[in-house]
């Protein structure tokens, strides 16, 4: 729990003010910070957007000590859509990226994370165990089985990021019920080194710190990677089977965010 003197707070958005604010931290970190765009990105209001916004939640983590009339109160975000919402809609975020196939034929409850990201004066706090915190409550109130997402490393040099894709490729790729593979075309290998030429270290230190967390928690990543130019990104799926998720794991970012807090 975050104690009561706290000037953070985790909740869903809620209104339009949260919105736009969760938008416009969207914005500093994948357009301004990353080099992204896409067909929706208001520049003039500084507002990274698209379709999915509407029907999706959005966990949002407040300080309020910051400006909400000035948009500036939400200080980290995840999209979050529920499988059903989807099957409504008509797709997943991740449908343009990767064949999902497998997970709809589970018929298991799904959740589809998105857009996750951190206002860069508090990615050495407590930020992300909060929203850890928020998204397992979202998780277990509405019984969700699989949770996936695409996880991104900046830029779209694959010769630089043959080691942290290689290492996926070999030590955490799903198993086949849950492995989904990059749709037709635009498959990018990720068995780029072989294993003798693999260093642990070096690997792990290529990976955002979000991807990690994800794997020590026991999470996979699907079959190949797709490079996503308009977001200047590289982008592996990563999925996560809740029921698997051991109480060891559990544990361990229990403890870690009660440290935090």
């Amino acid at each position: 729990m975050i104690p009561e003197t706290s000037p953070l707070t985790i909740r869903l958005a809620e209104t339009e003010q949260d919105f736009l604010a969760a938008q416009r931290l969207r914005y500093a970190v994948f357009v301004e910070e990353l080099g992204g765009d896409g067909p929706m990105v208001d520049h003039a209001n500084r507002l990274e957007r698209d379709e999915f916004d509407a029907v999706n939640d959005h966990l949002i983590l407040v300080d309020s000590r910051r400006d909400a009339a000035a948009l500036d109160h939400v200080v980290a975000v995840y999209r979050l859509f529920p499988g059903e919402r989807a099957a409504d809609f008509g797709r997943f975020y991740c449908d343009a990226e990767y064949d999902l196939t497998k997970l709809r034929a589970s018929g298991r409850r799904l959740l589809e994370l998105g857009r996750s990201c951190v206002h860069p004066d508090y990615r050495t706090g407590s930020a992300m165990f909060l929203m850890w915190n928020g998204l397992s409550e979202y998780v277990l109130e509405r019984d969700i089985e699989v949770m996936f997402g695409v996880a991104s490393f900046h830029g779209t040099d694959i010769e630089a990021l043959k080691a942290p894709l290689s290492w996926l490729h070999r030590h955490h790729l799903a198993p086949e019920p849950l492995r989904v593979r990059v749709v037709e075309g635009h498959f990018q290998p990720m068995d780029l080194l072989p294993a003798e030429a693999l260093d642990k270290r070096a690997a792990l230190g290529a990976m955002p710190a979000l991807m990690k967390a994800y794997l020590r928690l026991g999470g996979f990543v699907g079959e190949g990677a797709f490079v996503d130019y308009a977001f200047n990104t590289t982008d592996v799926m990563l999925l996560m089977d809740t029921a698997a998720m051991s109480a060891k794991h559990k544990g361990f970012y229990v403890r870690k965010f009660e440290a935090k807090v």
